[in-house]
């Protein structure tokens, strides 16, 4: 005999305090409070932001729940990004949109997003960090990690996907993602903020370098002279399917890559940097994986594959310090969660990142441990249980890349660098916004040099 479900008005409400309701516990840590309500509220329960109620679904229940035909066709990313697409004048973009549309999208873009979008190029990566450590990283000096990050990511897509790095409109481009995504999309800030002399300032300078690369792009289409990746193929899917990629999402979508790589990649990769040196045994295996790399003439696709453990503290990193800590959407259609009916058209949290602090699935869950990932373990495999690149049709695309990346990020910088706490007993601060990361006062000592740099052979790819 079937259950009878249970009515939306029977789900739970999150304690909180008056008028702000849940506003600020969400706002400073929401990792920690999704998890809190989780225990005591169960996968289901509503939120308060402001005096808005909100849905809440959580835990593996609803990480698992995304991936079926339900969550696919119960839910919807518009509402929460259209502010932003309206901000810039454009029609979509590719977190708006659902359906056929998102998967079209998805297509036009899946190549440059892939990790073969760098395959050998491997030696014009690790020169491209070596410079900016030489500019940012200076022996002796105290590093802003996250900071130092953003700029070696920008330079890496920029000169990876255009031949040059903008990297004067680093700051701007992260002010820009603070304020847009704190008003518009997450609507943890009045409107009124986008009114500020810092938030116009940085605005104006996107449009700059949005209006820039769309004639440096019509010129290369016009010249022939396309680059084989990305930002070419957008500019060719624009060429080719006007209707899908208009000339007034040109702006957005040409200078996405930047806004989406430079604080997600960056707070992951800080966050590592921060565990790697804080943890008792870890740093020299990190060291000694990474000198057997750079200890090759040539690096490949096999070598890059092989940064295991590397690999398993970015793992690690991103399980207990997820930029992706909860997915926003609107339900479709009247959607059924673990036993309760949720309504049509109502804003809803999903939490698919609560497992990744618990005990159940991964023991002694605050303790950074790399081996959890390794054969004999796989804690992470559980269904449900971690979901570093968010889940459901919407799963970062670029996840394959990011991995490539930050292996070479971080095999780089603990190869050619001996780093240390800065001052030596410091605990991580962290920030919510507009990401979830290491705060921006986190800094490391350049105490030496381990290895000078020393130029990669570029690898030789046969024709298939």
């Amino acid at each position: 005999m079937d259950v009878a479900l249970k009515p939306a008005t029977e789900i739970p409400n999150a304690k909180g305090v008056p008028l702000a309701g849940n506003t600020f516990e969400m706002a400073k840590d929401p990792a920690s409070f999704f998890v809190r309500c989780y225990r005591d509220y169960g996968p289901v329960y509503r939120v308060n932001v402001f005096g808005r109620k909100q849905y809440v679904i959580a835990g593996a229940e609803a990480a698992k729940f995304m991936s079926t035909r339900a969550g696919r066709e119960g839910l919807r990313s518009k509402e929460f990004w259209q502010d932003f697409i309206d901000h810039y004048g454009a029609t979509r973009s590719l977190t708006q949109v659902d359906g056929d549309e998102h998967r079209k999208m998805r297509g036009l873009f899946r190549r440059g997003f892939s990790r073969q979008a760098v395959v050998g190029r491997y030696h014009e990566l690790a020169d491209i960090g070596d410079r900016s450590m030489a500019d940012k990283w200076k022996v002796g000096d105290s590093v802003p990690v996250v900071e130092g990050f953003q700029y070696m990511i920008v330079q890496m897509i920029g000169e990876i996907m255009t031949g040059d790095a903008p990297l004067e409109y680093v700051k701007d481009i992260r002010t820009n993602i603070l304020f847009l995504l704190n008003v518009l999309v997450t609507k943890q800030r009045p409107k009124i903020m986008l009114k500020s002399p810092k938030f116009k300032k940085a605005s104006a300078r996107m449009n700059e370098l949005g209006r820039q690369m769309i004639v440096d792009f019509k010129a290369h289409a016009d010249n022939g002279t396309l680059p084989d990746n990305l930002l070419g193929d957008i500019m060719q899917g624009h060429l080719d399917h006007p209707d899908l990629i208009p000339e007034s999402d040109l702006a957005l979508i040409l200078t996405g890559p930047y806004v989406a790589g430079l604080d997600t990649v960056a707070n992951t990769v800080a966050a590592a940097t921060y565990a790697i040196l804080k943890t008792p045994g870890v740093l020299e295996k990190v060291q000694a994986e990474a000198d057997a790399l750079y200890a090759k003439e040539t690096v490949t696709e096999a070598d890059v594959r092989g940064l295991t453990y590397i690999q398993n503290c970015l793992k690690e990193a991103m399980r207990l310090w997820p930029i992706a800590v909860a997915q926003m959407r609107t339900t479709t259609k009247e959607i059924e969660f673990e036993g309760y009916k949720i309504p049509a058209n109502e804003m809803i949290f999903i939490g698919t990142s609560v497992p990744h602090f618990m005990e159940e699935y991964f023991p002694n869950p605050m303790t950074f441990d790399p081996d959890r990932y390794n054969d004999d373990r796989k804690e992470h495999m559980c269904p449900g249980a971690y979901s570093p690149f968010g889940r459901g049709p919407h799963t970062c695309l670029g996840q394959n890349l990011a991995e490539v990346l930050m292996g070479m990020i971080m095999s780089r910088l603990f190869h050619r660098l001996d780093l240390s706490l800065d001052p030596p007993g410091y605990v991580l601060k962290t920030k919510s916004a507009p990401t979830p990361g290491p705060a921006m006062d986190f800094k490391v000592k350049v105490v030496g040099e381990r290895r000078p740099a020393k130029a990669l052979t570029p690898e030789v790819i046969e024709d298939e």
